[in-house]
């Protein structure tokens, strides 16, 4: 069900018996015992929930959201780049998008031609039919909508076999800018997939330091989407460029129109609870690494059998260079192609572009957080270490694209040493087999799955559950303290292969499970986000911090007893503030020494509250909340 990702597959377990001899075991712990932490807290939080979806930029979800009077919003509407009814605003050309051309050496601002006359036309992006044929047929499979929204996942097919998207062409060519899709289609429609893999994500920005302002001072131009797409999409896996390559076309430009009823639930969320209008995707790219930035607080390493850097096959490791008589498509590049980076090296392709603009910025990025001598970093997405049931998926085959088990430190292994009790709760988890709802188990999504200490010790493994887990946690009042929450692919409103609405509904499902339980909801803060955005275009401010991001804002809200009154809160934030709230909150340490919860929280620049003034820094989301004052 993943559009453009790794499906799980069948591979030897062999070794996962010899490798979990060599682990020691962290501490495991009976929720509420005599030795639980979770009720020592420094809030009323005495429960935090994040549930991640899939690839929206918060323009493309909230472009056009009116906050509540005396609330301000930096999005699409209020730049003046649209009006409140789709059509241009008076600053529409903030938004247009250029013309590049790289044949040499990858560049992460490339040489800019002419703008483009119109977009790229759209490509067709998911099912002709729906996925499910009726109602009864959702149900039959599907544990985690309400009931009243199966509908949803039988209708909205494109009714197209593929080529060009003609729904959104049947005005002519779109305008060189952001166009309301639903001018063109149903908010129920499945629609296309833009690309956001790694490379290619530093190029859709366009940072260049010779055009910061005080309100920009990256210079991130973000004037690259539809050309990125149309000149390497998702990546060439080392073979020559096809003949009439077109990529996924102008759909990056796209966003929902909360002023015609688009996203509707998300948007009653904001004018009830909390919305942050900073928050960003942790890593460059795509759903593997921002999911591993969220476990571990930055992206992890090839490691050797010894959990110390090693080198991946060559066929792994990217190389963003345009391939000899091509515009700008990758030599390797893919899911089943390059997705390391050894960014300690210079030498490495691709990688003194990015340093080098890293290093014309005004402040130092973070250095401890990335780039040790001789590592290879995960960037995009392969299959994790472990299958659900704690077998080894990885052979070491130069054909395996699946990530080898990593020891390096992780949140759920803080939370065990520190005797406070979590879960991941991935829908389709089915006992650890990922079998359930027709194998539409996340998989990459899992940062606890690429984990030796985790997956090779049966009482952590066992804090892996699924969705009617989840529920039944919820109702009978045993939620641990920190909790992940997956959808599944049908659910996760990812582009093509599902859509937001099945999302939106999905967070309600729980949202209003929690509040039917008032000791729970009392004192229980859901955190709503995705795991990043999707090549979608986004207006807002990007903090770089280190080699592998920030990348674009996303949507995300907070909705608890404490965060009411429809506030936006313009604070810098990115995944890794889960794990700074949660740390604050509990009273921990850091993840570790080189992960991104070091940061200090922002102080906002005299210029722009979005900017800190003490780059680079992220939030811990106490901004989120208003907890009364002792």
């Amino acid at each position: 069900m993943k559009h453009a990702k790794p499906r799980k597959w069948i591979a030897a377990a062999a070794l996962s018996a010899m490798l979990s001899g060599q682990l020691a075991a962290p501490i495991a712990f009976a929720r509420n015992g005599a030795d639980s932490n979770d009720n020592r807290t420094a809030t009323p939080i005495k429960h935090v929930m994040l549930i991640i979806g899939e690839n929206r930029s918060f323009d493309n979800v909230f472009g056009t959201f009116k906050p509540a009077t005396g609330q301000s919003v930096w999005n699409l509407l209020s730049q003046g780049i649209v009006n409140a009814d789709g059509t241009p605003g008076p600053n529409f050309d903030r938004a247009r998008q250029y013309q590049a051309t790289d044949t040499g050496t990858y560049s992460v601002s490339p040489t800019k031609e002419a703008l483009f006359a119109t977009l790229p036309d759209p490509k067709v992006g998911g099912p002709a039919t729906p996925f499910f044929s009726s109602v009864a047929a959702a149900e039959a499979v599907e544990p985690g909508l309400p009931l009243a929204d199966y509908y949803m996942l039988a209708i909205g097919g494109t009714g197209l076999a593929g080529g060009l998207d003609t729904r959104f062409l049947i005005d002519g060519p779109l305008a060189n800018g952001p166009f309301d899709i639903t001018d063109f289609i149903s908010y129920d429609d499945y629609a296309g997939s833009p690309v956001h893999r790694f490379f290619q994500m530093w190029q859709q920005l366009d940072c260049d330091i010779t055009k910061a302002t005080p309100a920009n001072p990256a210079g991130c131009q973000d004037d690259l989407f539809p050309w990125v797409e149309t000149t390497v999409a998702t990546g060439s896996n080392g073979k020559p460029e096809p003949a009439g390559f077109a990529g996924e076309g102008g759909i990056a430009m796209g966003y929902y129109n909360n002023q015609n009823g688009d996203v509707p639930y998300f948007t009653q969320l904001a004018n009830q609870y909390v919305l942050s209008d900073n928050y960003h995707q942790a890593i460059m790219g795509g759903t593997g690494a921002n999911h591993i930035a969220i476990g571990y607080g930055t992206t992890i390493f090839w490691a050797d059998g010894k959990g110390k850097p090693g080198t991946p096959p060559p066929n792994q490791i990217e190389n963003p260079n345009p391939q000899p008589g091509t515009n700008n498509f990758y030599t390797q590049d893919g899911y089943s192609g390059g997705s390391y980076v050894n960014c300690a090296d210079s030498r490495q392709p691709g990688v003194k572009p990015v340093t080098d603009y890293l290093n014309s910025l005004p402040y130092r990025p973070f250095r401890r957080g990335d780039c040790a001598k001789n590592a290879y970093y995960i960037v995009n997405n392969y299959n994790p270490a472990y299958l659900g049931t704690g077998a080894l998926e990885y052979t070491g085959a130069a054909n395996d694209f699946t990530v080898p088990p990593t020891k390096e430190s992780n949140l759920a292994l803080l939370l065990a040493d520190h005797h406070v009790s979590w879960k991941y709760y991935g829908e389709g988890w089915a006992n650890g087999t990922e079998t359930g709802e027709d194998s539409s188990y996340c998989n990459i999504c899992n940062p606890f799955l690429y984990s030796s200490q985790i997956m090779t010790n049966p009482a952590l493994r066992a804090n892996n559950q699924g969705i009617t887990n989840l529920y039944a946690d919820i109702q009978s009042g045993t939620l641990p303290a920190v909790s992940i929450v997956k959808p599944d692919g049908f659910l996760d409103g990812h582009p093509a292969s599902s859509k937001f609405e099945l999302f939106e509904q999905f967070c309600h499902k729980i949202i209003d499970l929690v509040q039917a339980n008032p000791t729970l909801w009392k004192d229980t803060a859901i955190v709503i986000t995705v795991d990043e955005g999707g090549g979608y275009y986004d207006s807002g401010y990007v903090q770089p911090i280190d080699f592998f991001g920030d990348g674009t804002r996303i949507p995300m809200l907070v909705v608890s007893p404490y965060s009411t009154g429809g506030r936006v809160v313009h604070d810098y934030y990115d995944h890794v503030s889960f794990a700074k709230f949660v740390e604050a909150n509990w009273g921990l340490p850091e993840i570790s020494n080189t992960s991104r919860d070091n940061l200090p929280n922002p102080v906002p620049s005299e210029q722009s509250a979005y900017v800190p003034a003490n780059s680079p820094a992220i939030g811990d989301l106490m901004g989120m909340f208003s907890f009364p004052s002792k």
